[in-house]
């Protein structure tokens, strides 16, 4: 395994293990929850706005390394951001876990977000790294705490 490899695995495996934002948002103003049936994980994502930026984002639920680390990695990177820049970084992570980025760009866009690039080889993953991501779109989209449907990724 080469050393950037290793290095990635173990940046995932710290925060499946022991992952950031790791709570509820105290004073939301949005939720979703998430679910991905194929494999059992699940996640509950809330957000704090101050206006279009994402003052808070948190994060709670169970299942694999990668959904964990993803989660945890997705919170770290888009609090602060605008909404608009957040629906970039969607895009961004998921056409990396896809296969569809372009190499440079993509890591200089994503930054530690690219540890997620081996995603792509195993298609079955992708549902697990890019469950958050849904759940906090959902969460965007749902308006006030408790108002987003769940989230299903079949």
């Amino acid at each position: 395994m080469s050393d950037l490899r290793e290095l990635y695995q173990e940046v995932i495996l710290d925060h499946g293990q022991r992952p950031r934002n790791f709570h509820a948002v105290e004073g939301a103003t949005a939720d979703a929850e998430g679910f991905n049936p194929l494999c059992g994980d699940k996640v509950h994502v809330w957000i704090a706005q101050d206006g279009d930026t994402l003052r808070d984002v948190g994060f709670t639920g169970e299942g694999c390394a990668i959904s964990k680390a993803s989660a945890s990695l997705m919170t770290q990177a888009v609090k602060g951001r605008s909404v608009a820049e957040t629906e970039r970084l969607f895009e961004g992570f998921h056409a990396l876990i896809t296969g569809q980025a372009a190499g440079a760009t993509a890591a200089e866009d994503l930054g530690k977000l690219t540890v997620f690039a081996g995603v792509a080889e195993f298609p079955v993953r992708v549902k697990c790294a890019s469950l958050a991501w849904h759940t906090l779109k959902a969460a965007l989209a749902g308006g006030r705490t408790g108002v987003a449907a769940p989230v299903t990724t079949e």
